[in-house]
């Protein structure tokens, strides 16, 4: 979470009282907006209060003087009435003094500004002694919530049911690996699916939180987010470039003994990082063509030109 921290009130800066990359609490003061303007509107306001409360006392005697002269008919029920109305003037006043009081000590509050959350300061943009505005663009400066980090990333529409499947189940582990998608920086968990798919590109966007005690996670840093949905025991899977399509559907091109090209219909489960499961078609230990698949045709002789340390079904085709 990256926040931006301004000022509530325009004024003078007149202290700053953090380090540029120091760690910070929920409620720090970290700068102070010169506070006599808004004291002496404080002081205004409350004196106006209590102006209008001597007035009251005041005027709710003569209203009980009024009443008592009016039993005997001393004196007209107008000037009784005119009296009433004025103490509930004055009480109406009152209540809006408090509402000054009130309005005057937010201002002054706002005058010491605070860390809205737990986090890490950033670079200064403002220095002491000038005047800052609540319209200022440019923040004084930026408050970054590294502990815990949030990633945002997006899937394909399709796995929907399976994420919301795997979420009734339990937490769902998230692993954050670095911009290469080679090394694994933090684990986190899904966190919520949003709640619409965007139509444009057929994807819907996920939230996962990591507690990032490491700090390996940085704010605006990019990262490649993989999903654990289920665990699968025994799986047989195959690299992901060996799986074709075809107008009859999925297929790979398997290696026969005689070193010969067979196409073979498959089906295939899940898919991660650059492996896919395969449920049916091919058996374990077959050996299936991952490069070249264009030069193919069904018996074509087939070269073995490398073998992938991670999978040994790999194989080139020539």
């Amino acid at each position: 979470m990256t926040v931006g921290i301004r000022p509530q009130v325009d004024g003078t800066l007149q202290d700053v009282l953090f380090t540029e990359g120091q760690d910070v609490k929920k409620g720090d003061v970290l700068a102070k907006i010169d506070p006599r303007l808004f004291k002496a509107a404080l002081d205004q306001a409350r004196g106006k209060k209590a102006q209008d409360a001597a007035l009251l006392v005041s005027a709710e005697k003569d209203l009980t003087r009024y009443k008592t002269l009016a039993l005997s008919d001393s004196i007209a029920r107008q000037t009784v009435d005119h009296q009433q109305a004025t103490v509930d003037q004055l009480k109406a006043s009152i209540a809006a003094d408090e509402a000054a009081i009130d309005t005057a000590q937010t201002q002054l509050d706002y005058t010491s500004i605070r860390a809205p959350s737990d986090g890490r300061i950033g670079i200064r943009s403002i220095d002491p002694g000038n005047v800052v505005h609540v319209s200022d663009a440019q923040p004084i400066v930026i408050l970054m919530r590294i502990r815990p980090s949030a990633v945002l990333f997006t899937l394909p529409a399709r796995f929907l049911d399976d994420v919301r499947s795997a979420l009734a189940h339990g937490p769902v582990v998230v692993t954050a690996f670095d911009q290469n998608n080679r090394r694994a920086l933090s684990a986190g968990k899904l966190l919520l699916v949003d709640d619409a798919i965007d139509p444009a590109t057929d994807t819907m966007r996920l939230k996962a939180i990591f507690p990032n005690d490491d700090e390996r996670l940085w704010p605006g840093e990019f990262v490649n987010a993989r999903l654990s949905l289920k665990t699968l025991s025994d799986a047989l899977v195959i690299p992901s470039s060996a799986v074709q399509r075809g107008p009859q559907g999925l297929f790979v091109w398997v290696v026969t003994s005689k070193d010969t090209a067979e196409p073979r219909p498959i089906e295939v489960g899940p898919t991660t990082g650059d492996l896919t499961v395969v449920t049916s078609g091919v058996s374990d230990g077959e050996r299936v063509v991952t490069d070249g698949q264009f030069k193919l045709k069904r018996d074509a002789r087939v070269q073995v030109r490398s073998t992938s340390p991670r999978s040994p079904t790999s194989e080139g085709a020539r």
